[in-house]
């Protein structure tokens, strides 16, 4: 018997909005820093968010391992609803990964555990989608790199621990490294790994 909160709250038009979601997350990549609106389009069961579900269901499938946080792994109801839209089989380590949904950033271990790609293949790796209460209302960090005119702004809450640090090791591995998908109820933004962060005393 599947459970009606494992069926419901996918997009009622999956098509449309899979395209609509996939272009905003390109624009966000192309452009990092900058919002990109996500309009209510997923109704996943807790913990996982509308936004995030939404990225989930646009990106994962049946050949994407799928590495889910502690916090989503226990939740029965969004494991099954992940799994019955996606399609995505289960990473067993963070390094199996394609991608990683994270519920509970400030608890997440160091980007150093996924996978990094190889020189070769350096999109072999890892892209987290980062849940978050906010891309505006957290500290100030300073971006930099290709895809902004000179620097942009973001403020997004609550990043794992040490980010700012973690995330010079990360972009020091290039073209190895992991990408970051924020999520959170604004919309999305994105944090390519060749994108430089600073925080404001920097």
């Amino acid at each position: 018997m599947v459970e009606a909160e494992t069926i419901d709250g996918s997009f009622a038009n999956p098509v449309f909005d899979a395209q609509s979601v996939f272009r905003a997350i390109m624009d966000a990549m192309a452009r990092p820093g900058t919002i990109q609106p996500i309009d209510g389009l997923a109704r996943p069961p807790a913990p996982l968010s509308p936004v995030a579900g939404a990225v989930a269901l646009t990106l994962c499938d049946h050949d994407t391992p799928l590495w889910l946080d502690p916090a989503l792994q226990a939740s029965p109801a969004a494991k099954s609803w992940l799994g019955f839209h996606t399609g995505s089989p289960w990473a067993g380590t963070p390094a199996d990964a394609h991608f990683a949904l994270v519920s509970k950033p400030a608890e997440l271990i160091a980007l150093e555990n996924f996978a990094q790609g190889t020189q070769e293949y350096p999109d072999r790796s890892t892209t987290l989608i980062l849940q978050l209460d906010s891309l505006v209302s957290g500290s100030d960090l300073l971006l930099e790199g290709p895809g902004i005119e000179k620097m942009a702004m973001a403020a997004p809450t609550p990043l794992p621990r040490h980010f700012v640090e973690q995330w010079k090791q990360n972009r020091g591995r290039f073209p190895r490294g992991v990408d970051v998908i924020l999520a959170a109820p604004e919309g999305i933004a994105c944090l390519p790994r060749t994108t430089r962060i600073k925080t404001m005393e920097a």
